[in-house]
């Protein structure tokens, strides 16, 4: 009995063999399959570093490249910001041509030498533009131009030379004005303003030349300002133009205008005849006194400057205070300059042969 039941059980040995030959043929079969993934696995990181390194040269050479462009445009814009900086003046100058928008003028600072140099330069050019500059009063001889002087206080040199052809044709000598009735003197000098004060000027300063000089104006600094109604600067009008002895004339276009080229801050007429006389030689103060009043009257004008018509806008402090636009500011020029009548019924001949035109006499238009 024994015996069959070993018999029995051996075939069971052979059977479990198999089941693990077969299984382990298929654990080998999944390990293969695993490892092929694997590889794959492998291969395809592989692929993914070779690209990522194949990438990395060309990202850097692309960013290599590209730095120097950034570097390039970067310089380039540079000279355009340096440019708009260069630009910016003329932002300001813009602003400055602007009469409402400009803004106070600073003054120049520059060394009494530098001063000398611009003001003298300013004269000659002055010069060229007004080769005919004369006194803008009618006289034919001193006592006349000392008349005429004396009227010519707070009014035109115009308007006195419409009144004096009057005067003089019926007191034609300093003998003759001082014996005259001052209500008749009064009526002739109406026209020009303060009419009471000026008659009793006129006559005053007629008995002083009757009973004091003989009649005749005389012809030195001193002596002239002694006579009534007669201050330095119609002493320096009557020296420079009836005796051709140099004088500066501070009037009111002078003082304004030597104020606004810098040569002087002063106000008082005296420091300004000291101040502008000591940037000039002697000789030159009686042409440098019309010349510039020339200027005052004609383009610099007290209240609206013709900046934009102006000969030496480049050597004045005060450019832009006027109107600056060409056009505009040529509209604005008075005398000759713009086409209007001059000062004189009686000018030099040079100031017609430029072009001057002689003033209306009274009352005509």
């Amino acid at each position: 009995m024994k015996t069959t039941k070993a018999a029995k059980s051996t075939p069971a040995k052979p059977v479990a063999k198999k089941a693990a030959k077969k299984a382990a043929q298929k654990a080998t079969a999944a390990s293969g399959k695993a490892t092929g993934v694997a590889k794959k696995a492998t291969a395809t990181i592989k692929k993914a570093a070779a690209a990522s390194k194949k990438a990395a040269p060309a990202k850097t050479a692309a960013s290599k490249k590209a730095a120097p462009a950034k570097t390039a445009a970067s310089k380039k814009a540079a000279p355009a910001k340096t440019a708009a900086k260069k630009a910016a003046p003329a932002k300001t100058v813009a602003k400055k041509a602007a009469p409402a928008q400009a803004a106070p003028k600073k003054a120049v600072v520059e060394s009494h030498a530098a001063l000398v140099r611009r003001a003298r330069r300013i004269n000659r050019e002055l010069a060229e533009v007004y080769p005919y500059a004369h006194p803008e009063l009618d006289f034919e001889n001193p006592f006349q131009l000392v008349i005429a002087t004396v009227l010519s206080a707070q009014t035109t040199d115009l308007r006195v030379n419409q009144t004096t052809p009057g005067l003089f044709a019926k007191y034609p000598t300093p003998e003759d004005l001082a014996a005259a009735n001052p209500e008749e003197v009064e009526e002739i000098l109406r026209p020009t303003g303060f009419f009471r004060a000026k008659t009793k000027s006129v006559i005053g300063l007629s008995k002083a030349l009757a009973e004091d000089f003989g009649g005749e104006v005389p012809g030195r600094l001193e002596d002239l300002v002694k006579l009534p109604g007669v201050g330095r600067k119609t002493a320096f009008v009557v020296l420079g133009n009836a005796f051709g002895r140099p004088g500066i004339t501070v009037d009111t276009h002078f003082g304004r205008l030597v104020r606004r080229w810098q040569w002087t801050d002063e106000t008082d007429p005296d420091k300004v005849e000291a101040a502008v006389g000591a940037l000039f030689p002697k000789s030159e103060w009686t042409m440098l006194s019309h010349h510039v009043i020339f200027h005052g009257r004609r383009i610099c004008h007290a209240r609206k400057p013709a900046c934009g018509a102006c000969p030496i806008a480049p050597l004045c402090p005060a450019y832009g205070e006027g109107e600056t636009d060409p056009e505009k500011a040529r509209k604005l020029l008075k005398y000759e300059k713009g086409g209007f009548p001059g000062q004189r019924l009686n000018p030099p001949q040079s100031y017609l042969d430029a072009g001057g035109i002689p003033a209306p006499p009274l009352g005509a238009g």
